[in-house]
């Protein structure tokens, strides 16, 4: 190779020179040398090599040092902490060889001359020869110097950098996953600053880091430079995009915007400070706007996916905006460690049972629940306080705090997302965490019983005392076929990617009712007519959580379909059957704003709910908003997997109406590939099944409403419960009815219950009668799976 063996620039480094120049630079290499063409930005540099590494140890006699300091430390004699800090300080006391020293200011000033700079700000990023590698990820170990300018400075930096390859997190790391220190060298990579102190940065992820779903890209963003995402110290905005549409002309696959509080930012400091970097509080306006916009996400995302397709496996990546240019840079590319190397052969569930009040709420990170008591450590300094199998619950941490996180049965911080080093090296060890929770070390105390919940969703829990909870394990590696469809149903986005793995034929029933009443939280009409709502409360909750939308019916359409994307990205390309609004009167009114705009009802079971809503001059307007954001979902996002159901549809003639609002709303069926289902809980839907047949592509069955308005049975009734009964003759008689009649007329009919899983006798009824699909909630799908299997074969 040309160039001198203690420098080389990135432009002549490979992704195989990780001997060489460390996981952090070769990668560096890499992309500068492959991917640039394809659209992948990396800022230029050099690194120093491990040769010149093992140089400077030599030459200052630090070989001997080191290897006797970690022997007594070893032995006992000396502690952890004394063993490192002596280490540290004989290395920055060396002296650099002079070929070395004059190899990277000659480098230095190469850079600078690329740059049309006389001193160029560079950041110096340590980079270990044992790093990055698919079972250790030595995430943060060694330090990284930000806003370094001058040939001198550099020089101290890299000395730096050296030294900080024996801080004791990383001493403790390289002791867990079995490295001798002697073996590990280090590159230094010096690489052009991005203005990001004056634009943003963060970290993106080429894989769901919570549940390891394959299809999309996690991007954290925040203001200024990217070591306090890193670091967990500010809570980021974050967003996911759906790969497989990126290349799609016309589609913007955003499945989730979510605004984080960001509430400092990391910037260059001035000529005059000691510190070539500060952290300072972020403006209101800034704390109130994303960092990214639409096509910045995007950028970014189509970027993670050319460098994961280019290195054939799920990448960690760190990113920083330029504040001048606008320009989008990629600062370092590794494999990620955690759920890539997961077992796709088992999948646990972890359910909560009963538990006391919500204390705080955070960033889940791990989809496990943990019970035990608070350890509240407010500094690093005082870790030997740390209590083995305790809850640690702390402001923020970095990898100093390894050593106790590993012996943690879960972990709270008040900063951070689920990119910071609490939530990685969570995942890592496979400890839930909650992160970014804000006032975890203000409301929690010591010794305090609570249960961790990260089993929830994008949401974790913290709850006071001792909660009951189950767990259960799924096998994937047996899975039965069978000629009968079993869908799942599914009503949470936010866990809706914790079960891709299965082999399911699609998601049977999406509750549309469920994203409005979490997600949304406000009445549709609440929104149309804000102007004239009466109660001021209302107006003010309602403002609060439009913000950043100057029409505020295009907050429940935005939130609607970015929401409702997150199902149908696990289902794709098989369907997602989404049934529309499925409220009754008195829950609609539990919406913010909704007591203004609905009835009182004696039954609303039986009262103004499902398709009679849909045409009515009073919900209309609400339902051409449902609508729009279906219409969003397929056209502009991408999903035409997505089909409609109407429910408590009570005559063909009401079905008519539906269909003809949805039209006005570019619903059409049958245009590009829509199919419209009825739901069939209604006896009028069994008798009159041939009209309906006529008007939609096919019904689901809803057991339980069917069997209480067959039977005349009020479900929730304990005094009727014993007679409620979805395996009665009359209830089978109706589901036999309505499977032969819209079989007769070319359509298709699924179920949508627990009773197949309930009962398997009643799996063997559907079978006979030739249901098409079953749709059953996640945790019993292999249950209902051997049960039809059993059935077809019997």
């Amino acid at each position: 190779m040309s160039a001198p063996l203690e420098t080389i620039f990135f432009d002549d480094l490979r992704r195989a020179d990780v001997a060489l120049v460390g996981g952090k630079n070769s990668s560096l290499g890499e992309m500068v040398q492959t991917l640039g063409s394809m659209g992948i930005r990396v800022p230029p540099g050099f690194a120093t090599t491990s040769d010149a590494y093992r140089r400077f140890i030599e030459a200052n006699g630090l070989n001997a040092y080191i290897s006797d300091t970690m022997a007594a430390h070893a032995a006992g004699k000396i502690i952890l902490h004394k063993a490192g800090a002596d280490i540290r300080a004989a290395i920055l006391g060396g002296d650099w060889p002079a070929a070395a020293e004059a190899a990277i200011r000659d480098a230095y000033r190469k850079l600078s001359d690329r740059a049309g700079q006389t001193d160029l700000a560079v950041a110096a990023r340590s980079s270990a020869t044992a790093e990055d590698l698919p079972d250790a990820s030595f995430a943060g170990q060694q330090e990284t110097y930000l806003n370094v300018v001058g040939e001198d400075a550099v020089l101290v930096a890299c000395r730096k950098c050296y030294a900080s390859l024996f801080t004791d997190r990383a001493i403790t790391y390289r002791h867990l996953k079995g490295f001798d220190h002697t073996d590990v060298a280090l590159s230094v990579g010096v690489q052009q600053m991005v203005r990001s102190d004056i634009g943003g940065s963060g970290v993106m992820f080429s894989i769901d880091t919570e549940s390891g779903f394959d299809k999309v890209v996690l991007i954290n963003a925040a203001w200024g430079l990217g070591e306090t995402v890193v670091q967990g110290a500010v809570t980021p905005d974050e967003f996911q995009v759906y790969k497989p549409f990126l290349d799609r002309a016309g589609v913007r696959p955003i499945l989730e915007r979510m605004l984080g509080a960001k509430e400092i930012k990391m910037i260059l400091a001035g000529a005059d400070d000691d510190d070539p970097v500060r952290t300072v509080p972020t403006s209101r306006a800034e704390r109130g706007r994303f960092v990214l916009n639409d096509d910045e996400v995007l950028d970014l995302a189509r970027q993670a996916a050319t460098i994961e397709a280019h290195y054939g496996q799920p990448m960690d990546m760190e990113w920083a905006k330029d504040g001048n240019t606008g320009e989008l840079f990629i600062v370092q590319a590794r494999p990620e460690t955690v759920q890539s190397r997961s077992d796709a052969g088992a999948l646990k569930s972890f359910s909560i049972g009963d538990h006391g009040k919500t204390l705080i709420k955070g960033l889940s990170v791990g989809e496990q629940i943990a019970t035990g008591r608070v350890c509240l450590i407010d500094d690093v300094a005082d870790i030997d306080d740390f209590v083995d199998g305790a809850i640690l619950v702390t402001s923020t941490t970095d990898p100093d705090w390894v050593p106790i996180m590993k012996r943690a049965s879960a972990i709270v911080t008040d900063h951070g997302g689920r990119t910071s080093h609490a939530a990685i090296v969570s995942r890592e060890l496979g400890v839930p965490a909650i992160v970014g929770c804000g006032n975890a070390t203000h409301v929690l105390h010591d010794e305090q019983e609570v249960t961790i919940c990260c089993a929830e969703g994008d949401e974790g829990f913290v709850y006071d005392g001792i909660a009951d909870f189950d767990i259960k394990e799924l096998d994937l590696d047996h899975v039965p076929q069978t000629r009968t469809k079993v869908m799942l149903n599914l009503g949470n986005p936010a866990t809706a990617a914790r079960w891709w793995r299965l082999p399911a034929d699609g998601v049977g029933l999406a509750r549309m009712e469920f994203v409005i009443s979490n997600a949304i939280r406000v009445h549709p009409e609440a929104l149309i007519h804000f102007d004239a709502l009466r109660d001021p409360d209302v107006r003010e909750e309602i403002e609060t959580l439009t913000r950043g939308y100057a029409d505020k019916t295009a907050y429940f359409v935005d939130k609607l379909a970015t929401s409702l994307s997150r199902i149908a990205a696990v289902a794709y390309p098989k369907p997602m059957i989404l049934r529309m609004s499925d409220f009754k009167s008195n829950e609609y009114a539990d919406l913010i704003g909704g007591r203004e705009f609905e009835p009182h009802e004696a039954n609303p079971m039986i009262g103004w709910r499902g398709a009679s809503r849909y045409y009515d001059p009073a919900y209309r307007d609400g339902f051409r908003l449902e609508c729009r954001a279906v219409h969003k979902l397929r056209e502009e996002m991408g999903f035409d997997n997505v089909l409609v159901m109407i429910p408590f549809c009570r005559t063909p003639e009401e079905a008519d109406r539906v269909i003809e609002v949805m039209a006005e709303e570019g619903l059409r069926r049958g245009e590009n590939g829509l199919e419209v289902y009825v739901m069939c809980e209604v006896p009028s839907n069994v008798i009159l099944a041939e009209e309906f047949a006529k008007r939609f592509d096919g019904f689901s069955i809803g057991s339980n409403d069917l069997t209480q308005l067959t039977l005349g049975i009020d479900r929730d009734s304990d005094k009727l419960a014993p007679l409620f009964d979805e395996r009665h003759a009359a209830v089978e008689w109706m589901i036999r009815t309505v499977i032969d009649k819209a079989h007769a007329a070319g359509v298709k009919v699924g179920l949508c219950g627990q009773a197949p899983s309930n009962y398997p006798e009643f799996a063997q009824v559907l079978v006979d009668a030739g249901i098409d699909s079953i749709s059953v909630t996640p945790d019993s799908y292999l249950q209902v799976k051997d049960h039809v299997a059993k059935a077809e074969g019997g």
